[in-house]
């Protein structure tokens, strides 16, 4: 059975035949039915997130340009289908001030300029996407696991050029699985992947691409079934991703924060 035969029965695309020969296999492996059953939940994740965007209308920018419309129309289809094949299939590929620990998060979600807010909408957008993705995966969540926590903080530290360290949320039923290395707007970034004893699991989306933004509040946002917390913190943007409420995210956020402002 190839790579392919699996993919092509979660996409629904085999022939009846085939797809009946790929059930039976599947029936008799337990490990590669929970893979294909993790293919099929991020199947599921980025249709949650990209087609809504299928539907929207076509950008001003956009519109203004030359191509006629229809094939305007199908390049914006394409970006984001693009951008969802390029997160599935590139795994490998490449602080928070002034605000107490204690304090009411609706307190901190204050209004930033123009382009402030657009970088922190891109900010949340990226960590629910890259939480979609990697998180249902069952055999290979992250590159690095926490048994080897001293090599994953020292490459990352590397490739990131700054010491990036993961909190450790065991009192609050969250143990570090991993992390991985992931694809910026403009350079590399982090990702740390937790769960809990039922399974749950959180990531923290860890950037350097935040020279500009002054901004230290938090914001929340919502990318389908995926809640964000995330905060500015100097160069350093922070986002807390999981399918959790936004009260016990806040929680997850606040101890982040905590840690985070401390020594390393």
């Amino acid at each position: 059975m190839t790579e392919a035969d699996l993919h092509a029965y979660v996409d629904g695309v085999l022939p009846a035949a085939r797809a009946a020969e790929v059930a039976a296999y599947l029936a008799e492996r337990p490990e590669e039915a929970a893979r294909v059953r993790a293919y099929a939940a991020q199947n599921d994740a980025m249709h949650r997130l990209f087609d809504p965007v299928l539907g929207e209308p076509v950008p001003a920018p956009m519109a203004a340009a030359t191509t006629p419309q229809r094939n305007r129309h199908w390049q914006w289809q394409a970006l984001a289908a693009g951008l969802a094949i390029a997160l599935v299939s590139g795994g490998a590929g490449w602080g928070l001030r002034g605000a107490a620990t204690g304090q009411s998060l609706a307190r901190m979600e204050q209004q930033a300029p123009a382009y402030q807010q657009a970088a922190w909408s891109g900010l949340a957008h990226q960590a629910a996407i890259a939480h979609a993705v990697y998180s249902p995966d069952v055999r290979r969540p992250v590159e690095i696991r926490a048994d080897q926590e001293d090599q994953l903080v020292t490459w990352l530290s590397k490739r990131m050029g700054s010491k990036i360290r993961p909190p450790h949320l065991g009192k609050l039923g969250y143990e570090l699985i991993g992390g991985r290395l992931l694809p910026g707007a403009s350079g590399p970034v982090a990702q740390f992947m937790y769960h809990d004893g039922a399974g749950q699991r959180l990531t923290l989306y860890v950037s350097t691409e935040q020279a500009r933004n002054k901004d230290t509040g938090f914001r929340f946002a919502k990318e389908g079934d995926v809640n964000v917390f995330y905060w500015i913190d100097g160069k350093f943007g922070y986002a807390l991703s999981a399918a959790v409420d936004k009260g016990e995210l806040a929680r997850v956020a606040s101890a982040v924060y905590e840690q985070l402002e401390g020594p390393v």
